[in-house]
């Protein structure tokens, strides 16, 4: 069954980020705009995922299924590699560093929030 889990949440998962990331490509063409904000909400979700006591099904479905498929590392690489490409080095720098940091702060605000709001949540 958790396996289940795992395809219906990353079926969703990738899905969404296919939709999101073609809504944001639309608007930005010259920057990875839409792959930064997928993996830092991907981050932020999976802080608060993280912090709650779930099944082994539920993290299956929404942790490993949907974020798992939602947030993309590959896509990451390649669009980094092709701000590289066209001697965009600045933006290619930034983009790693921001995307890394951001996402990092972005998982711990979402798992704080859910020790927050749910103390009985432990570390």
């Amino acid at each position: 069954m958790e396996i289940v889990c795992v395809i219906v949440g990353g079926a969703l998962g990738s899905t969404t980020r296919y939709y999101l990331g073609k809504r944001f490509a639309s608007r930005h063409k010259h920057l990875p705009v839409g792959t930064f904000v997928i993996n830092v909400s991907g981050a932020f979700l999976l802080g608060i995922v993280t912090g709650f006591d779930i099944s082994s099904l539920l993290y299956g479905l929404f942790a490993e299924g949907f974020l798992g498929a939602y947030t993309t590392f590959s896509t990451f690489m390649f669009e980094d590699f092709v701000l590289l490409q066209n001697n965009r080095i600045l933006s290619a720098v930034i983009y790693v560093l921001a995307t890394l940091v951001l996402s990092f702060l972005a998982f711990y605000l979402g798992f704080i929030l859910v020790s927050t709001f749910y103390p009985s949540v432990t570390y």
